[in-house]
């Protein structure tokens, strides 16, 4: 399988809500951050993509523009609408995939999105009002883990 392959599957599966086979598209020690969850290793990622997964309402998700920067690494542009669960308002999260491969497996994944303009559709005029605050920031971070952590308990 290909680099290029190997990130099609994972985002298909990820328009699928498949958490196991974009799992599977993981190395063990998978490492990935993004602006709402920061920094998660290994069984953390796997259970955020779970959790993400099985919370999704109204989901659905498209990608292109999957772009060979050399033999490691490789970046991916998508788009993701649903509706968050914590306000129920719509967002539509337009977001770019930065990966890093080796043996097949991801072993690097980072997300960016523009947090504030997340922010503002998650939240709405609070979001639009604080959404660019690094109080606001941190304070759906923290969530986010709090939310993670719980599910993994579970």
């Amino acid at each position: 399988m290909t680099n290029k392959q190997l990130i099609e599957k994972f985002y298909e599966a990820f328009s699928r809500k498949d958490f196991e086979t974009m799992n599977s598209c993981y190395a063990d020690d998978i490492v990935f951050s993004d602006p709402v969850f920061g920094f998660l290793r290994g069984d953390e990622v796997r259970a955020m993509w779970e959790m993400l997964c099985k919370n999704a309402k109204d989901f659905t998700l498209t990608f292109d523009e999957i772009t060979e920067i050399d033999h490691e690494y490789i970046t991916c542009k998508w788009i993701a609408s649903y509706t968050f669960s914590g306000t129920g308002r719509k967002v539509v999260n337009r977001a770019k995939g930065f990966m890093k491969i080796n043996d097949g497996k991801i072993i690097e994944h980072s997300d960016g999105f523009k947090m504030s303009t997340w922010l503002e559709q998650a939240f709405g005029l609070k979001g639009k009002l604080f959404g660019w605050t690094n109080f606001m920031k941190r304070k759906v971070h923290k969530k986010a883990r709090k939310n993670l952590e719980a599910f993994m308990k579970r």
